[in-house]
């Protein structure tokens, strides 16, 4: 387990990138979590260093990429509890975790590396409401199960649904955040699973597209081979 240090100097323009972005999202938060958040990126940096957990390196660029976001999705994901499946170093759950009280959260990953760094950042960051799971989604029960599971570029949308169907609530939603809108990937999505929802998101600081798809169980399916589409 790598050391880390007790208390985190933030550089100033670190916190300059973060508020500017959370009011280009019209988003406002206490200081102590903007510190935080802005303490999970120092330590991501440091173990990135090490263990090559993400691509980004730069650390403006980790806040933008990785903290903007995630924030980004914050308005969809509000509710009691949160399973995030292929968190990898914790995006976009453990940010979410560190600004909405969700009373249960999972962060999934098959990584070992991903997995011993998030349990340092709960150590670090005290969030006792956060569990880490290393392991395959399809292997997980919950008992009760989640009203939300999500997913950022974690899989195909079929095999999204098909690998957590058994932590979902029945009245329960998939979020799945995309780049370009996947029509093709709604189309193979089983007959029994609907797009209750699509929002197109603005992500300051991102280029390209960002969709976030609500899924829902459809209460009548339809026939076998009929579209999944709203």
């Amino acid at each position: 387990m790598m050391a880390t240090p007790k208390t985190v100097d933030i550089p100033q323009p670190w916190r300059e990138r973060l508020r500017a972005r959370l009011g280009e999202l019209q988003l406002s938060l206490p200081p102590d979590i903007e510190q935080q958040l802005l303490e999970y990126i120092a330590l991501l940096l440091q173990w990135n260093a090490a263990y090559n957990l993400t691509a980004v390196r730069e650390p403006l660029a980790m806040i933008d990429r990785h903290l903007v976001d995630s924030l980004a999705i914050l308005p969809y994901a509000q509710g009691e509890d949160l399973a995030d499946i292929g968190t990898g170093p914790g995006i976009p759950g453990l940010v979410l975790a560190l600004v909405h009280p969700y009373r249960r959260v999972w962060l999934v990953d098959s990584n070992g590396k991903k997995a011993r760094f998030l349990r340092e950042c709960l150590r670090r960051l005290a969030m006792p409401a956060v569990v880490v799971h290393e392991a395959r989604a399809e292997s997980l029960s919950a008992e009760p199960r989640f009203d939300q599971v999500i997913s950022r570029a974690y899989a195909e949308l079929a095999d999204f649904v098909a690998s957590t169907r058994q932590i979902l609530a029945p009245q329960g939603r998939w979020l799945a955040f995309k780049g370009k809108y996947p029509d093709a990937e709604i189309a193979r999505l089983p007959a029994d699973i609907e797009v209750s929802a699509v929002h197109r998101l603005t992500v300051p600081g991102a280029d390209g597209e960002r969709h976030l798809l609500e899924l829902r169980r459809r209460p009548n399916p339809a026939p076998e081979g009929q579209s999944a589409g709203p």
